[in-house]
């Protein structure tokens, strides 16, 4: 294909995550070390389970975009295909907001089906939004944060 997308390890079609509380953690963390420029990485899981967060270097080191580096996002989909894990969600932050989709994420989106969280500060630490980017459309997902 022409378009760099990787699809080798299968992406999960959910309309609900249920993220392991050290995984929210560890995000939340990559999220704030990066800022004020914005992370991205991508939630490996299992059952709309969240099995591994791989944190991916964003290549543009940008207050306001994000382009994950090509060969961390082939090693993080080949460990999903040695696991038996599917895409769950590509993960970004906004440090200075928005907490929803801007028109460049919504553009951009490559992966139909798969979730889109969205981290952004909130009033203790960060918040997460979830979404799904099929069509030209922003749409709500729920995401349940296991306690741990």
């Amino acid at each position: 294909g022409g378009d760099g997308r990787v699809l080798a390890a299968g992406c999960a079609s959910v309309s609900r995550v249920r993220l392991a509380a050290a995984h929210w953690a560890q995000m939340a963390a990559h999220a704030a070390v990066t800022a004020p420029n914005e992370a991205c990485g991508l939630l490996a899981g299992h059952n709309g389970a969240s099995m591994q967060v791989f944190e991916i270097t964003n290549e543009l080191a940008s207050p306001t975009h994000y382009s994950m580096a090509p060969a961390e996002q082939l090693r993080a989909f080949m460990q999903m295909e040695q696991h038996g894990w599917q895409l769950l969600a590509i993960y970004h932050s906004h440090p200075a907001g928005p907490p929803h989709p801007s028109k460049t994420d919504i553009a951009e989106a490559r992966y139909p089906g798969v979730m889109h969280l969205i981290l952004s500060p909130g009033g203790n630490g960060w918040t997460c939004r979830g979404f799904l980017l099929d069509g030209g459309v922003a749409v709500d997902v729920d995401i349940v944060v296991a306690q741990p």
